[in-house]
């Protein structure tokens, strides 16, 4: 599986985007999707997921703010971001869980490459 992110640039504080992310190759059956944040010098952290198809959770820091989606018939996730501070600017990277290739037994998450968001004050 193959994850492409778009969608990163910069924005001054208080602005929105919108992150999306497509999925394609060899797709059996995504089950749950995520978005993680990396800033410049720190570890990756979660920031929103979408788990069991229909569940929904959020970082503590985004709640209220950010909107994770999914369209299913276009095997593409999105991360709708309001209100954006200069905590926010990270590399962003997003996620999704299925099938190991090979087995219809063991899962695994596959990563996209990130897309950049800056935040300006």
């Amino acid at each position: 599986v193959q994850l492409q992110a778009c969608g990163g640039g910069l924005v001054q504080t208080g602005g929105s985007l919108r992150l999306s992310c497509a999925a394609s190759g060899n797709i059996v059956r995504i089950n749950s999707v995520a978005w993680y944040r990396q800033a410049a010098g720190q570890e990756r952290e979660f920031v929103a997921a979408i788990t069991s198809g229909v569940r929904t959770n959020y970082a503590d820091s985004v709640k209220d703010r950010f909107t994770i989606s999914r369209d299913y018939a276009k095997n593409t996730l999105y991360l709708d971001m309001t209100g954006l501070e200069p905590e926010d600017t990270a590399v962003y990277y997003c996620g999704v869980n299925d099938y190991a290739p090979g087995s219809r037994v063991s899962t695994m998450w596959y990563w996209g490459q990130g897309t950049l968001v800056t935040v300006s004050s």
